[in-house]
């Protein structure tokens, strides 16, 4: 695997996914603000989309076979669409539980 092509997907797949970089000018004394800010950033998109996951993840172990038995994941892109489909899927068919994993996975897409 070349570099360029580990870079690439390093940016689709890995860390850097969903992230995209910015380039901005600021005065010497608040670089250490902007960088602070942008680490924060960061960090609150990573722990969303842990979040997201790990709703996910419950969704498809309390409840695959029963409300997402004609939907092939496989074929969406990433972790967002996925998420909604499943989100609308279980509050669709499911109980008051899988209704409620849906509305905390939509509530977590819509911040």
């Amino acid at each position: 695997m070349t570099v360029r092509d580990r870079i690439k997907r390093y940016r689709e797949t890995g860390g850097a996914a969903d992230l995209v970089r910015v380039e901005v000018l600021v005065p010497v004394d608040r670089r250490a603000d902007i960088l602070s800010q942008a680490a924060a950033m960061r960090d609150e998109h990573r722990q969303r989309k842990e979040r997201l996951q790990r709703s996910v993840d419950q969704a498809l172990d309390l409840y695959r076979l029963r409300v997402l038995d004609n939907i092939d994941l496989d074929r969406l892109p990433d972790l967002k669409d996925k998420s909604r489909v499943i989100a609308n899927a279980l509050m669709e068919r499911g109980d008051a539980r899988a209704f409620a994993i849906g509305r905390r996975m939509l509530a977590e897409l819509e911040n």
